[in-house]
């Protein structure tokens, strides 16, 4: 992973949060990447340390940064990250599109359809 962080111009997370990937792009692996590289995070906020990724583009070790989920949500406004003119934000919309909202509701139709005919649903939360 870190040949590929320090060799690309962006860098774009998709991993699925738990206690092996949070903070996945640390201080040690943003500093891999190249000055003119990007950063994009459309998967969970916590996946990168916030602190070390605001003083690299602080410090201009990176070109920017696209984020679409932060460590806190929603983002306070005053965030230093909503004020860098090296940031793109939006508020934890990059799934929102006709087409997953349409997939979504059926599969919420095909789970009720399921459970109603006595069958295990497709995918289960447990709490």
């Amino acid at each position: 992973m870190d040949k590929v962080i320090a060799e690309s111009d962006y860098v774009s997370l998709h991993l699925h949060l738990n206690s092996e990937t949070e903070h996945t792009m640390n201080a040690r692996r943003i500093g891999l990447m190249k000055p003119n590289a990007y950063l994009i995070n459309v998967a969970r906020g916590a996946l990168i340390d916030e602190s070390a990724l605001l003083a690299a583009l602080r410090e201009c070790r990176i070109a920017g940064a696209g984020l679409d989920v932060f460590s806190s949500e929603p983002l306070d406004a005053n965030s230093p990250l909503l004020a860098m003119p090296n940031v793109i934000a939006t508020p934890h919309i990059a799934g929102v599109t006709d087409g997953t909202s349409r997939r979504r509701a059926e599969f919420a139709a095909a789970n009720i359809e399921r459970v109603a005919n006595g069958l295990e649903p497709l995918s289960r939360v447990d709490i």
